[in-house]
């Protein structure tokens, strides 16, 4: 059992353990950019928007386990960091923690079940003839509650021993499945009914592959299994701060489909979570990083607050470094790019949409560095409070604008709410850690350079326009990246690599 700190802190095996994240996530990227089309083509754009918020309920089933999932995550990370970790603490803390879960993710189940009616007949705007098989269809999808919750507990043991080559030989296929299996129903039936259940099959395969990794990598988990009755308050005070956010954050994410769905129509709701599903595929770039920084996060507290520091620019460096270009250029070619993938219809409905969500999901990229690091750092309080704060303000701007602006309303309430999410947080980082003021310049000036590019190239129109802005705010980003951003032994650090990889290629 890995008990030492240098392990899950060194660089270099932080950075393997990102690279098999891509993997994981990279696959199941290219397999939606294929097959989203052929299900709007084959189910049309009433079942895709049910479809849609399918796949938003089942990411979302996580809120039910009160966020000791992630508290799991960090506590297991911390006692790593503390060295002060035995094999029974170990297997105290998670079968504690997995029964909670377990009884948890049963009432949450319930819940969907019976709140079913209320959702098909009376929140969404559905024809009559959809509803009977929307009704059922979200049935089956309450089964796969406590499937979802306990393999999220699982994955999050197996991250905090920084194991992410097993997360990830999981996550692949599992990933995969879950776009292509409901295409792999349309020869038998257009159904949403069946495509829930196949999506459930898959849900308890990737349960049942987690628990037998888990096993395997960690022997003192097959030997006693005590409830601890003394952890449970620390663990429901922790988690529930967690569980706050797990559900206030997701809701302010998701929640803007619902209300489209109960104001406008379904159609309407296609034509908003298309651009977003599309948009916020970026945010594969954070989630392949922030699973591997967040126990190292909570480690490196514990360990040195310089290394903290360190861990924190540099993940946000290389997050917003990678999501720039590819927001800019969708922003530029959000109408061309939707026209050749779905149609010009589509396009005129969504490109709007599509580019007030690539400026949103960039500004996000630096909140979600800042978020993980407070919670890292043992204050999921704050992150709660914040998100608590900001529902009502974000319901009300939602209220205002829909019926005079639609879905491109919604789009720009969604993308002020990320930008005052972005600064709250950048604020409480520099509070808890007052180390990382030395960054707050450096960064402060980043955001605004990017964000002034992003709007300026709203207002360029044709392709070969957009194409020579988009190559020269790239050379710009990467210089002030370069020369500006990074420090001048990141620099040499990078150069030698890129010699020694050079070298390789050649030869």
């Amino acid at each position: 059992m890995k008990t030492a700190a240098q392990p899950l802190l060194n660089s270099r095996h932080l950075a393997k353990n990102v690279l098999w994240n891509i993997i994981g996530m990279l696959a199941p990227l290219l397999v939606a950019i294929i097959t989203i089309p052929i299900l709007i083509n084959s189910i049309g754009t009433e079942k895709f928007g049910v479809l849609s918020i399918i796949w938003m309920v089942i990411g979302y089933f996580s809120l039910f386990d009160l966020g000791l999932g992630r508290t799991l995550t960090k506590l297991i990370a911390q006692k790593l960091g503390q060295q002060r970790v035995t094999e029974q603490d170990i297997a105290r803390l998670t079968w504690t923690t997995l029964a909670l879960m377990m009884v948890l993710s049963i009432m949450g189940a319930l819940v969907v079940y019976f709140l079913t009616p209320w959702l098909v007949y009376d929140l969404l705007k559905l024809p009559s003839a959809m509803q009977s098989e929307v009704s059922s269809a979200f049935r089956f999808l309450a089964l796969s509650i406590p499937l979802v919750i306990m393999t999220t507990a699982f994955r999050g043991i197996l991250e905090a021993y920084q194991y992410f080559s097993w997360v990830n030989i999981i996550r692949l296929p599992m990933g995969i499945f879950t776009f292509l299996g409901p295409v792999l129903v349309l020869p038998f039936s257009h159904s949403l009914e069946m495509i829930v259940i196949v999506l459930l099959i898959g849900r308890a395969v990737s349960f049942l592959a987690h628990v037998v990794v888990c096993l395997k990598l960690l022997p003192v988990l097959k030997g006693e299994r005590q409830f601890v009755m003394s952890l449970v308050p620390y663990l429901l005070s922790f988690g529930g701060w967690m569980s706050v956010t797990n559900v206030i954050g997701p809701l302010m994410v998701y929640l803007d489909r619902f209300i489209i769905g109960a104001v406008l129509t379904m159609s309407a709701v296609a034509y908003y979570t298309t651009p977003y599903e599309m948009v916020t595929k970026l945010w594969l770039i954070p989630g392949v990083v922030l699973p591997v920084l967040f126990p190292a996060f909570s480690m490196a507290e514990q360990v040195s607050k310089a290394k903290l520091v360190r861990l924190y620019f540099q993940g946000m460096l290389f997050i917003v470094a990678s999501i720039f270009p590819l927001s800019l250029l969708i922003s530029l070619f959000a109408y061309d790019g939707l026209a050749l993938w779905l149609n010009a219809e589509f396009a005129g409905h969504s490109s709007r949409v599509l580019q007030l969500l690539a400026l949103g999901v960039f500004i996000n990229s630096f909140a979600q560095v800042s978020f993980s690091l407070v919670q890292g750092m043992g204050r999921p309080d704050l992150t709660a409070k914040l998100h608590l704060f900001e529902l009502p303000f974000y319901l009300f701007g939602l209220w205002l604008l829909i019926p005079q602006y639609g879905i491109v309303g919604v789009a720009l309430v969604w993308t002020l709410r990320i930008s005052v999410d972005t600064l709250v947080l950048f604020f409480m980082v520099n509070y808890l850690l007052p180390e990382a003021k030395v960054y707050a310049g450096k960064i402060a000036l980043a955001i605004f350079l990017a964000l002034l590019l992003l709007m300026l190239s709203l207002a360029i129109s044709g392709v070969w326009l957009k194409s020579i802005y988009l190559l020269a705010a790239v050379i710009f980003a990467m210089l002030f990246l370069w020369f500006y951003l990074l420090a001048f032994e990141d620099r040499q650090r990078l150069q030698t690599s890129g010699q020694l990889l050079l070298r390789q290629v050649l030869g």
